[in-house]
């Protein structure tokens, strides 16, 4: 196994661990919401919907950043031009089962760099995003679980603005 890949095992690891001992050792949680209670905490006082939508695009902006400069941004662009050009070849060639197999196969050689490339990042990001998900239960939980947008909750208002503006993101500061 690759270094890159153990390192990034070792990161989902602790991240688990983490999320797991956030009740159980008090000082995870407590440091977590010393932090971020009068940081993102006020900015979710002044307007639950809004301030949620800036925290998200936040996150997501500060997420694309690591994406960026925490990966080989060229070596991913050429694997996704590669795909693009396997993918345009497996067009020409669909009613030949034989050159189908062997354009697949050549397109499933890549995916173990590319895994690797993209994953890279998640080694910096992990252990914050955790924290973050584990502190966004406390506060909503506090708060009675509202609704975010007048019908999600929040994990799901979460996942779907993450989306949008990770789309958005990554098109204008050209993420691979």
């Amino acid at each position: 196994m690759k270094k890159g890949f153990l390192l990034i095992i070792v990161v989902m690891l602790v991240s688990i661990i983490i999320a797991g001992l956030w009740d159980k050792v008090p000082v995870i949680g407590n440091s977590v919401h010393a932090v971020l209670d009068p940081t993102l905490g006020n900015i979710l006082d002044l307007h639950l919907n809004i301030g949620f939508i800036i925290i998200v695009l936040l996150i997501v902006f500060l997420t694309t950043l690591v994406q960026k400069y925490g990966s080989d941004q060229e070596a991913l662009k050429s694997l996704k031009d590669e795909q693009k050009k396997l993918q345009e070849e497996m067009k020409k060639y669909k009613d030949d089962a034989v050159k189908m197999m062997e354009l697949q196969k050549k397109q499933f050689e890549h995916l173990p760099r590319t895994f690797e490339l993209s994953m890279a990042p998640l080694v910096y990001t992990a252990i914050p995003f955790i924290l973050l998900i584990r502190w966004f239960t406390d506060i909503f939980k506090n708060l009675g679980d509202p609704k975010i947008l007048g019908f999600l909750g929040w994990i799901w208002a979460y996942l779907l603005l993450s989306i949008i503006f990770s789309a958005i993101l990554r098109k204008i500061m050209k993420v691979y």
